[in-house]
């Protein structure tokens, strides 16, 4: 081992809890969270379509 020790390198958080603590993020750290919440929110949209399409083939089933 050396003298001088490596600081182990900072890992990016892949995710984010809501209502967490915001004021010891940097602007990149930010800017990373943005992306990810964005990047779900699309996931979530893209469910809630797949899912409401499904609803409404069932209910035309039903009143056919």
């Amino acid at each position: 081992m050396s003298v001088f020790e490596e600081e182990p390198l900072k890992q990016q958080a892949t995710t984010h809890v809501v209502g967490g603590d915001l004021s010891l993020l940097s602007v990149d750290e930010l800017t990373g969270r943005i992306a990810i919440l964005q990047t779900e929110i699309k996931r979530l949209e893209a469910e809630r379509e797949k899912k409401s399409a499904g609803r409404k083939a069932a209910e035309s089933l039903f009143r056919s």
